[in-house]
């Protein structure tokens, strides 16, 4: 009886034991995912953040004022300072509003430790997807507004000229439809990053 008693009594503490650890199990499980859930809320979050904010940047509405924090050299005429400023205004709404990018991409470790290296691509893509904004802003305020109507091109050079300026206009101003450019590169990434 006594023996009866004794291997009750253990197995009373091993399934005691089991319980423990597989409810420590549990919440472990439990307490990841929900760190894994709210890390991917808020790098979505932020996403849509930075989408607002592409979207303010590229804006195709200004005012006189935007740009005109620009440095400007001695020897800039009027007209090129005006061109110069315009290309500029890009860079003066992304200072305004780059914590949200800075934000984004101090999570980018953070999320490729928990969703794996793979995941960095979302946050190069972002990055590229900006920089051809800025890159666009240079060559259309440095190489291509200032040679429109001002230098002299053969009929197959201005077709040339023409269609490069206005594939980077299509980068530079948001076109406010679907078939814009950026606006696709940037839902190709929520896309991935929504996986």
């Amino acid at each position: 009886m006594e023996v009866l008693a004794n291997l009750g009594q253990a197995i009373a503490v091993i399934a005691a034991c089991w319980a423990i650890i597989s409810g420590v199990d549990a919440w472990k499980r439990e307490y990841i995912g929900k760190r894994k859930l709210e890390l991917a809320e808020d790098a979505l979050a932020l996403f849509f953040e930075i989408k607002d904010t592409i979207a303010h940047i590229r804006s195709p509405f200004s005012n006189t004022e935007e740009g005109k924090s620009r440095q400007r050299s001695d020897r800039e005429s009027p007209a090129e300072s005006e061109l110069l400023d315009r290309g500029y205004i890009v860079f003066e709404r992304y200072e305004s509003r780059k914590s949200v990018f800075i934000q984004f991409s101090t999570l980018k470790y953070r999320f490729m430790a928990t969703f794996g290296s793979e995941t960095e691509k979302i946050f190069s893509d972002t990055n590229k997807t900006l920089n051809s904004i800025f890159i666009a802003a240079r060559l259309l305020a440095t190489h291509y507004w200032p040679r429109q109507g001002r230098v002299h091109m053969t009929e197959q050079e201005f077709e040339k000229h023409l269609d490069d300026m206005n594939k980077h206009e299509g980068v530079f101003w948001d076109m406010l439809n679907d078939e814009d450019e950026i606006r696709s590169k940037l839902e190709t990434i929520q896309n991935e990053l929504e996986k």
